[in-house]
Protein backbone atom coordinates (compact mmCIF):
# COMPACT_ATOMS: atom_id res chain seq x y z
CA UNK A 1 0.00 0.00 0.00
CA UNK A 2 1.60 2.89 -1.44
CA UNK A 3 5.03 1.46 -1.13
CA UNK A 4 4.96 0.52 2.22
CA UNK A 5 6.35 -3.02 3.60
CA UNK A 6 5.36 -4.31 6.63
CA UNK A 7 2.69 -1.91 7.79
CA UNK A 8 2.39 -4.06 10.75
CA UNK A 9 6.22 -3.45 11.94
CA UNK A 10 5.97 0.34 11.37
CA UNK A 11 2.97 0.85 13.21
CA UNK A 12 4.71 -1.47 16.67
CA UNK A 13 7.82 0.78 15.99
CA UNK A 14 5.68 3.80 15.79
CA UNK A 15 3.93 3.02 19.21
CA UNK A 16 7.28 2.64 20.80
CA UNK A 17 8.37 6.08 19.74
CA UNK A 18 5.86 7.96 20.00
CA UNK A 19 6.12 6.68 24.06
CA UNK A 20 9.60 7.46 24.55
CA UNK A 21 9.68 10.28 27.18
CA UNK A 22 11.68 13.46 25.25
CA UNK A 23 11.47 16.84 25.42
CA UNK A 24 7.89 17.55 22.56
CA UNK A 25 6.17 15.51 25.04
CA UNK A 26 7.04 16.80 28.42
CA UNK A 27 6.63 20.12 27.33
CA UNK A 28 3.13 19.97 25.89
CA UNK A 29 2.23 18.36 29.55
CA UNK A 30 3.90 20.59 31.18
CA UNK A 31 2.20 23.46 29.16
CA UNK A 32 -1.07 21.78 29.63
CA UNK A 33 -0.61 21.38 33.85
CA UNK A 34 0.54 25.09 33.30
CA UNK A 35 -1.98 26.71 31.09
CA UNK A 36 -4.79 24.78 30.48
CA UNK A 37 -5.83 22.20 27.20
CA UNK A 38 -6.31 25.38 25.06
CA UNK A 39 -2.57 25.98 25.86
CA UNK A 40 -1.93 22.22 25.81
CA UNK A 41 -3.36 21.86 21.98
CA UNK A 42 -0.88 25.15 20.51
CA UNK A 43 2.12 23.34 22.33
CA UNK A 44 1.09 20.18 20.23
CA UNK A 45 0.74 21.95 16.79
CA UNK A 46 3.56 23.59 16.97
CA UNK A 47 5.03 19.59 17.52
CA UNK A 48 3.03 18.71 14.76
CA UNK A 49 4.23 21.26 12.84
CA UNK A 50 7.94 21.39 13.60
CA UNK A 51 8.14 16.99 13.04
CA UNK A 52 6.15 17.92 9.74
CA UNK A 53 9.23 20.25 8.42
CA UNK A 54 11.96 17.57 9.86
CA UNK A 55 10.11 14.42 8.21
CA UNK A 56 10.19 16.76 4.39
CA UNK A 57 13.51 17.44 5.31
CA UNK A 58 14.71 14.14 5.87
CA UNK A 59 12.12 12.90 2.67
CA UNK A 60 14.27 16.10 0.46
CA UNK A 61 18.07 14.75 1.45
CA UNK A 62 18.55 16.91 4.28
CA UNK A 63 20.18 14.11 6.32
CA UNK A 64 22.78 14.01 3.14
CA UNK A 65 23.55 17.67 3.60
CA UNK A 66 24.12 17.14 7.52
CA UNK A 67 26.07 14.12 7.09
CA UNK A 68 28.15 16.29 4.78
CA UNK A 69 28.69 19.36 6.70
CA UNK A 70 29.90 18.42 10.43
CA UNK A 71 30.31 22.34 10.87
CA UNK A 72 26.32 22.69 10.48
CA UNK A 73 25.12 20.27 12.04
CA UNK A 74 27.24 21.50 15.39
CA UNK A 75 25.66 24.55 14.92
CA UNK A 76 22.09 23.22 14.78
CA UNK A 77 22.86 21.19 17.53
CA UNK A 78 24.55 23.21 19.91
CA UNK A 79 21.47 26.05 19.24
CA UNK A 80 19.06 23.55 19.92
CA UNK A 81 20.91 22.15 23.26
CA UNK A 82 21.10 25.95 24.51
CA UNK A 83 17.93 26.93 23.59
CA UNK A 84 16.69 23.57 25.82
CA UNK A 85 19.04 24.31 28.33
CA UNK A 86 17.47 27.94 28.91
CA UNK A 87 14.44 26.33 29.29
CA UNK A 88 15.17 23.85 32.04
CA UNK A 89 16.83 27.41 33.77
CA UNK A 90 13.50 29.49 33.21
CA UNK A 91 11.39 26.54 34.77
CA UNK A 92 13.63 25.93 37.89
CA UNK A 93 12.93 29.83 37.64
CA UNK A 94 9.04 29.43 38.05
CA UNK A 95 9.22 26.53 40.61
CA UNK A 96 11.96 28.87 43.18
CA UNK A 97 9.22 31.53 42.42
CA UNK A 98 6.08 29.04 43.27
CA UNK A 99 8.01 27.94 46.60
CA UNK A 100 8.70 31.61 47.56
CA UNK A 101 4.93 32.30 47.25
CA UNK A 102 3.89 28.82 48.34
CA UNK A 103 2.49 30.52 51.83
CA UNK A 104 0.32 33.41 50.01
CA UNK A 105 -3.37 33.19 49.05
CA UNK A 106 -2.33 33.01 45.02
CA UNK A 107 -3.04 29.99 42.50
CA UNK A 108 -0.32 28.67 41.36
CA UNK A 109 -1.40 29.88 37.87
CA UNK A 110 -0.90 33.22 38.36
CA UNK A 111 2.90 32.66 39.25
CA UNK A 112 4.23 33.64 35.83
CA UNK A 113 6.59 30.64 33.80
CA UNK A 114 8.03 31.99 31.18
CA UNK A 115 8.98 29.30 29.28
CA UNK A 116 5.06 28.29 29.44
CA UNK A 117 4.43 31.64 27.14
CA UNK A 118 4.05 31.47 23.70
CA UNK A 119 3.67 27.62 23.83
CA UNK A 120 3.00 26.85 19.66
CA UNK A 121 6.70 29.14 18.79
CA UNK A 122 8.65 27.59 22.01
CA UNK A 123 7.23 23.82 21.12
CA UNK A 124 8.37 24.88 17.58
CA UNK A 125 11.61 25.83 18.13
CA UNK A 126 12.12 22.21 20.81
CA UNK A 127 11.31 20.28 17.29
CA UNK A 128 13.43 22.12 15.05
CA UNK A 129 16.63 22.28 16.68
CA UNK A 130 17.12 18.64 16.66
CA UNK A 131 19.36 17.50 13.77
CA UNK A 132 19.48 14.09 14.87
CA UNK A 133 15.39 13.98 14.24
CA UNK A 134 16.19 14.65 11.18
CA UNK A 135 18.89 11.76 10.50
CA UNK A 136 16.12 9.26 13.09
CA UNK A 137 13.46 10.12 10.24
CA UNK A 138 15.37 9.05 7.33
CA UNK A 139 16.77 5.71 9.18
CA UNK A 140 13.84 5.31 10.38
CA UNK A 141 11.09 5.63 7.76
CA UNK A 142 13.98 3.83 4.51
CA UNK A 143 13.26 0.54 6.52
CA UNK A 144 9.69 0.59 5.51
CA UNK A 145 9.95 1.86 1.70
CA UNK A 146 9.18 -0.64 -1.00
CA UNK A 147 12.44 0.15 -3.18
CA UNK A 148 10.48 -0.82 -6.48
CA UNK A 149 7.28 1.42 -5.69
CA UNK A 150 7.55 4.42 -8.25
CA UNK A 151 6.46 7.18 -5.92
CA UNK A 152 8.95 6.99 -2.45
CA UNK A 153 7.45 10.59 -2.30
CA UNK A 154 3.83 9.26 -1.64
CA UNK A 155 5.59 6.60 0.63
CA UNK A 156 7.48 9.26 3.09
CA UNK A 157 3.81 11.38 3.27
CA UNK A 158 1.54 8.32 4.42
CA UNK A 159 4.88 6.72 6.68
CA UNK A 160 4.82 10.42 8.43
CA UNK A 161 1.11 10.56 8.30
CA UNK A 162 0.66 7.27 10.34
CA UNK A 163 3.68 8.77 12.89
CA UNK A 164 1.28 12.02 13.12
CA UNK A 165 -2.19 10.18 13.94
CA UNK A 166 -0.69 8.37 16.90
CA UNK A 167 1.73 11.24 17.97
CA UNK A 168 -1.62 13.46 18.13
CA UNK A 169 -3.50 10.64 20.07
CA UNK A 170 -0.46 10.56 22.78
CA UNK A 171 -0.26 14.78 23.02
CA UNK A 172 -4.16 14.94 23.35
CA UNK A 173 -3.91 12.01 26.06
CA UNK A 174 -0.73 14.30 27.71
CA UNK A 175 -3.13 17.29 27.27
CA UNK A 176 -6.09 16.55 29.20
CA UNK A 177 -3.87 14.43 32.09
CA UNK A 178 -2.16 17.88 32.22
CA UNK A 179 -5.24 19.76 32.80
CA UNK A 180 -6.44 17.74 35.69
CA UNK A 181 -2.98 18.04 37.38
CA UNK A 182 -3.39 21.83 37.14
CA UNK A 183 -6.44 21.41 38.98
CA UNK A 184 -4.51 19.96 41.60
CA UNK A 185 -1.49 22.34 41.51
CA UNK A 186 -4.08 25.44 41.83
CA UNK A 187 -4.38 23.43 45.19
CA UNK A 188 -1.08 22.40 46.07
CA UNK A 189 1.49 24.83 45.76
CA UNK A 190 4.21 22.69 47.28
CA UNK A 191 3.42 19.86 44.08
CA UNK A 192 3.30 22.32 41.46
CA UNK A 193 6.98 23.44 42.60
CA UNK A 194 8.32 20.21 42.62
CA UNK A 195 7.09 19.43 39.07
CA UNK A 196 8.02 22.52 37.65
CA UNK A 197 11.90 21.88 39.18
CA UNK A 198 11.62 18.37 38.16
CA UNK A 199 10.63 19.41 34.44
CA UNK A 200 13.35 22.24 34.67
CA UNK A 201 16.27 19.43 35.29
CA UNK A 202 14.83 17.00 32.87
CA UNK A 203 15.33 19.36 30.23
CA UNK A 204 18.64 20.68 31.52
CA UNK A 205 19.88 16.84 30.71
CA UNK A 206 17.98 17.08 27.31
CA UNK A 207 19.80 20.25 26.62
CA UNK A 208 23.18 18.22 27.66
CA UNK A 209 22.21 15.29 25.76
CA UNK A 210 21.73 17.15 22.67
CA UNK A 211 24.95 18.88 22.78
CA UNK A 212 26.86 15.70 23.35
CA UNK A 213 25.07 13.82 20.59
CA UNK A 214 27.17 12.85 17.31
CA UNK A 215 26.12 12.05 13.56
CA UNK A 216 26.87 8.37 14.47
Amino acid sequence: MLGVTDLTTYVIGVIVIVLLPGPNSLYVLSVAAARGVGAGFRGACGIFVGDSVLMTLAASGAASVLKANPALFAVVKYSGGAYLTWLGIVMLRGCLATWRRRGENVPAAAVPVTAMQRPFGRSLAISLMNPKAILFFLSFFVQFVDPGYGHPARTFLALGAILQFFSALYLSTLIFCGARLARAFSRRRRLSAALKGGVGLLFLGFGARLALASLG
